[in-house]
This record gives C-alpha cells, structure tokens and sequence, in this order.
C-alpha cells in the first residue's frame, strides 16, 4: 500500500562514467513536442556522456509497431511525462533494448507489466518527490485544521471573524491516520512528529514502522481512531475508492481529510456529500475522474474544501537550465548501467503493481 516510489537515492549528480565498454543507443520517444521530462537542455547534453542519444518527437502519430521499431534499435529506453506508450509486444521481442529508465514516477501508462514481468529492467525517480510531497500534506493539513480558506473567503466578503463552533484545532495530540507509508508517508510523519499528534498508520506491506507510530490492522480501525486522516498510498485495483462512504462516517464530526496521492483512493462522491453537509473538513491535491472539476462545480466555492490542482509540491526557486532531482537520479542509473552496478529504484513485478 506503499505511495508512489520507496527506498532512498544516493545520487551523484550524473558525473562522467568510467570504463564504459561500448556507448549505448539511448531513445525517447514525445508523444507530441518535446517532453517537459526531457527538459531542459542541460539534461539533454548530460545524457551524452552516456551514449548516442535520439528524441523522436510526435510520436503520437506512429502506430504500434513503427514504435516497437524504434525502440528494439535502442540499449536504453528513457521513459516519462508526455513519452508514447511502449507496446506490450516488445516483452516477447525486445530487440536491442536492455533496460527502461524512468525519468518520472509514475510509469504504468508508459511502460505495460509484460516488459516488467519479462525481467526487462526499470527503474523510476525513487524517493524524489518524497519531501516536496510530505511538506505540502503538512502544510494541506495544517491550513484546514486551522480554517485559512474560510478565514480568507469571509475577509474578502467583507466579513471578519468565523464561529468557534467546530472550527479551528492543533495538531498536538491530535489522532492523526496515516493511510499508506512508503518514502512519502513515512517522511510527513518524520515531519509532523515535533506538534505531539498521536499517529497511527494503515500499510499492510510496511514492515518498520517510523518512529512514534502506532500500528492498526485494518481501514476501519484507522478512521474509527482518527480525526484528521491523511492519505499516502498508491493507486492500485486493492486501493481504488477504498475510502468508502462507510469509512468517512467514522470520522466524528470536523475531521479532516487530506489527498496528496491519487484522487481515485477515495470514494469522491461520498466525501464530497460530507464535505457539502458541512460534517467534514478536507484538503485535496488530487481528485478523480481526470484530476479536475468543472468551472461551476459547487465544490469550488465550499469553506470546508482545499483544493490545490496537483500542483501543491511544485519548488520554488528553480534555476535555469538546473537539473532536477528527477534527472538526477535518472543519469546516476544511467552510470551504474553502463558501469554494469546495481540499478537504484528497481520497479520489479511487486513494486510495479503496488505503485500508482
């Protein structure tokens, strides 16, 4: 029930490889213009040091099998937001390709389980996202427990004070759930030990709990004990909608609820009828059903709801031409591919299933 990546980086900022055997062909193939994950062109000039390097931009408009051409002439396959779908025929026939390196997180719509299953190695960002994502479901939960949005909604409506009556709370001794606890989740509770909360966590595949953290066995445990319930797992078929409308119900009344995993983890339509009676409080980053809402959605203009577009991790400052994280745990793997050491942030058969 792990969130989206695990493990940590040890990362060495992409230096010159040494005693390389023969260059690679590396590929990647944009969907449409150039990939955002391909930027900027500082990256670019670094993944030369590794081998040949070709960008096939639109590839959008290449069937199945004219992207399978490209990719069995490549060693290395470079996978990541706005890159084409592989085909999953290149499981059984995968010509030259010896290894996919995720630039990015998520990687099921871009890279099918056959070519996992088929030992085809892949790797992802890892922990990359692990900080950024835990201060903003700190900072999520933070601002509902204390109200801002509706603090902001009645100044600039010409009010203003709010009511006592179920508004406001601290984090100190609060019974904080923690659904899912991979690198995320176990570094928002590292964050959030120093305000006192009482934590308890919902993650059947965690085998060391951080510390200061109760274990519970089941998700009706978890929301039965909580009153602000913070969600961390990933997206799979055992977590879709599995905070269901019968979990919400018990959380007493003015809990919180905060989203900075995937939309599609919680029953929406169910919170959202908490949300709009006014019993529940929530933050949420992420949302389903295409991650958005319509401009006259009523939810847009609700006290009780945060909503942060998925873009609550976005960093600031962010130089020109830096490399991200991102990019660099990408060409770290890439030295220790060519240099024949072990790959960072293998996404095996188990941890590709688990990851959103």
């Amino acid at each position: 029930m792990n969130d989206r990546e695990n493990h940590e980086a040890v990362v060495d900022g992409g230096a010159e490889p040494r005693g390389l055997v023969a260059m690679k062909k590396l590929l990647h193939i944009a969907a449409n213009g150039m990939s955002r994950c391909m930027e900027p062109e500082t990256f670019r000039q670094a993944l030369g040091a590794f081998g040949d390097l070709t960008v096939v931009e639109n590839g959008a408009s290449l069937n199945k099998e004219q992207i399978a051409r490209h990719v069995r002439e490549a060693n290395v396959y470079l996978a990541g937001w706005g890159s084409v779908a592989l085909p999953k025929e290149l499981a059984a026939e995968p010509g030259k390709l010896e290894y996919v390196c995720g630039i990015t997180g998520t990687m099921r719509e871009m890279v099918p389980v056959e070519l996992v299953d088929a030992g085809i190695p892949l790797t992802n960002w890892g922990d990359t996202p692990a900080g950024p994502v835990a201060e903003s479901a700190v900072a999520l939960l933070l601002a509902a427990m204390k109200d801002l949005h509706h603090h902001v909604r009645v100044i600039e409506d010409g009010g203003w004070r709010i009511s006592n009556e179920g508004h406001g709370g601290s984090l100190n001794v609060l019974n904080v759930g923690v659904y899912g606890c991979g690198a995320i989740g176990r570094r928002f509770v590292e964050m959030i030990r120093p305000f006192g909360p009482v934590v308890r966590v919902y993650d059947p595949y965690l085998e060391e709990l951080p510390a200061g953290a109760q274990r519970v066995d089941t998700l009706d445990e978890l929301f039965a004990e909580s009153q602000a319930i913070v969600i961390h797992a990933g997206l799979t078929p055992e977590t879709r909608k599995s905070v269901t409308a019968e979990l919400l119900a018990k959380l007493p009344d003015h809990a919180v609820v905060v989203n900075t995993a995937r939309g599609g983890i919680i029953d929406q339509a169910a919170l959202f009828r908490e949300l709009e009676s006014g019993r529940l409080r929530a933050a949420l980053d992420v949302l389903d059903d295409g991650d958005t809402l319509p401009p006259e959605h009523p939810a847009r203009r609700w006290d009780n709801l945060i909503l942060t577009s998925h873009q609550a991790e976005m960093v600031w400052p962010r130089p020109p031409n830096h490399l991200a994280p991102m990019h660099r745990v990408c060409l770290d793997n890439l030295k220790r591919f060519t240099e024949g050491r072990p790959l960072r942030f293998v996404m095996d058969p188990v941890r590709y299933r688990r990851s959103t």
